[in-house]
């Protein structure tokens, strides 16, 4: 049974992924990126998540949305808490998962309709 009407039509969404990449609308990508439901931003950060700094989530805080996915590769590592705590005072809700997990919660939220970035961090 259906629960809810899901029209996707014109939001990005992934529609892959693997070893080292991921594909948003069927169009591969291996390089660090934000996605959101009506922009793709490649190449946001050169950073992995051991070098993330304060100007890659300044980046993060200034998209507009309600949450961010932060997409950590191949398995969760978080990043320093001084880099994750704006967010809470701005209202903004930063979650940290793998990559692969990043992808499939993006989708679901961006299929709502929600106002969601994911922010993927590729191994190197």
């Amino acid at each position: 049974m259906k629960l809810h009407i899901s029209n996707t039509a014109g939001i990005n969404l992934f529609t892959a992924y693997g070893e080292g990449y991921v594909a948003v609308n069927h169009e591969k990508h291996e390089q660090n990126l934000i996605l959101l439901p009506d922009s793709l931003r490649p190449g946001w950060s050169t950073a992995t998540v051991e070098t993330l700094g304060e100007a890659d989530m300044q980046t993060l805080l200034g998209l507009g949305v309600e949450i961010v996915l932060l997409g950590t590769g191949n398995r969760l590592r978080f990043p320093a808490g001084t880099l994750m705590r704006p967010f809470a005072p701005a209202g903004i809700g930063l979650e940290v998962m793998d990559l692969q997990a990043a992808c499939r919660t993006y989708n679901i939220l961006a299929s709502e309709g929600r106002q969601v970035a994911a922010a993927l961090l590729f191994d190197r």
